[in-house]
């Protein structure tokens, strides 16, 4: 704020939070649009990518709406990994801001995360605004590592076979997979658990899962978003998470798990490949500059406690938590 410039009066009292009602979606959406667009000076920062509707299909009760004299005002997603937990988007209307809405919107999703007993949370912010940093430090959360939203050109090979999915399993497997991709899970970071993602992607139609087989259980899995409607929007295919076993020779199973989905992507005829990487792991981070992969957005993930969770050096995982 400069001295010229009026002091925002709180609107604290004035605001009502309450779940995101299904009607509301499409104002929600246009919010989610607008606050970003006005933050980072770019109108059409997301195209067809679609973070709402696909975040409150997936879990409605964890989506929450605040309203201004009845009107809506901005919006907040939690999400639930098992032991980990995150939120967002959460946006407010640009003529709204610095007036305590985004505060109204931190106290639901704070509660979701005591009631699933997750044990690390955290959220991607803009690591060049004080105010982010500010408002989430007082629930308790600290800037860790930056986080690389990364692109590259999908480059299929004839010599990477056809990559199973969970969409391609039938109904009798799917169970037996989704425990094994627990496990994996589980062995990355004690209690991670991305089912939800899973079963969301397949169910909406809007991405599947790399599912990579290995001799002891899987060796690899990545969530993808495909096309508009989806995370990713036309002619993308987003890594929405993606992890492989620890241990000996990691690195080689990460490098055959980014083949899988550079398969996925070419097989649904998208022509480029998107992958969020925490600096906090820079070996695998090295790995997608040596493929080709080259930052576009950048930001910062904020964790509580502060510590780094699964995202370590001896880590090989893709996600960002946008």
């Amino acid at each position: 704020m400069t001295a010229q410039e009026p002091r925002r009066r709180s609107l604290e009292g004035r605001v009502s939070v309450g779940p995101l009602a299904a009607a509301d979606l499409d104002r929600a959406d246009e919010i989610f649009r607008t606050a970003f667009g006005t933050f980072l000076g770019v109108p059409d920062l997301f195209g067809t990518a679609d973070y709402v509707r696909t975040r409150f299909a997936a879990d409605p009760h964890a989506t929450f709406a605040a309203t201004v004299d009845g009107e809506l005002a901005g919006s907040n997603f939690a999400t639930n990994w098992g032991s980990v937990g995150f939120f967002g988007p959460l946006t407010v209307r640009p003529d709204l801001w610095d007036q305590g809405v985004g505060k109204s919107l931190m106290e639901p999703v704070m509660g979701c995360f005591e009631t699933w007993g997750n044990r690390h949370v955290g959220l991607f912010t803009f690591a060049h605004s004080p105010k982010h940093l500010e408002l989430y430090r007082r629930y308790g959360f600290w800037p860790r590592f930056l986080t690389a939203v990364m692109s590259k050109q999908v480059e299929a090979s004839d010599s990477v076979p056809t990559p199973l999915t969970y969409a391609g399993l039938s109904d009798a497997e799917r169970p037996e997979y989704l425990s094994a991709c627990r496990a994996l899970t589980d062995d990355v970071y004690e209690g991670l658990d991305l089912q939800r993602e899973i079963v969301a992607a397949q169910a909406q139609g809007i991405g599947d899962a790399v599912l990579m087989p290995g001799g002891s259980g899987l060796d690899g899995l990545a969530v993808c978003h495909c096309g508009p409607g989806s995370e990713a929007g036309t002619d993308v295919c987003f890594i929405k998470f993606g992890a492989v076993r620890p241990g000996r020779e990691a690195g080689d199973r990460f490098e055959r798990l980014l083949d899988a989905c550079d398969q996925l992507a070419a097989e649904r005829g998208l022509g480029r490949l998107d992958a969020g990487m925490s600096l906090g792991r820079p070996d695998a981070y090295q790995r997608l500059v040596n493929r080709g992969f080259r930052t576009g957005l950048q930001g910062v993930t904020m964790h509580r406690p502060n510590e780094p969770g699964y995202s370590h050096p001896d880590a090989y995982v893709i996600d960002d938590w946008r």
